[in-house]
């Protein structure tokens, strides 16, 4: 079967608990994979949930609404469609490519540090001849 994520999923065996209906329903789980755009989740044992919940994950202190992808037995597939939009309205997924952004920056900034010190190696040396 091919892949279909659009990320890496990390295994993982995080505690979680996903809240449904307003808040007023939740239940226990655990966090098999987890990556930025989703993750596979295991209840105890086979269980109702609506198709839009909350996934709080209390070892990273993160709330992510959900949507839920597949189910099969004990296992539910989610998908985060805000990006982890976090519960307070910041945007760790924002970050992420912020970060992503800078990081490619410092990266074409290195080159060009490089091929600079290279250009005034090889005036030195022609000046020394």
């Amino acid at each position: 079967m091919a892949e279909r994520r659009q990320s890496f999923r990390q295994k993982s065996f995080l505690r979680g608990c996903v809240h449904f209906n307003k808040r007023r329903g939740a239940l226990d789980c655990l966090i098999r994979d987890y990556s930025e755009h989703g993750a596979r989740i295991i209840f105890s044992e086979s269980v109702s949930v609506p198709d839009l919940v909350e996934l709080y994950i209390p070892h990273k202190e993160q709330t992510v609404r959900a949507r839920v992808q597949w189910r099969c037995g004990d296992e539910i597939g989610l998908a985060f469609p805000d990006a982890l939009r976090a519960a307070d309205g910041s945007s760790d997924g924002e970050l992420a490519l912020r970060v992503a952004h800078l990081e490619s920056e410092i990266a074409a900034l290195k080159k060009l540090v490089k091929k600079l010190r290279a250009e005034v190696a090889c005036g030195e040396d022609a000046d020394a001849a």
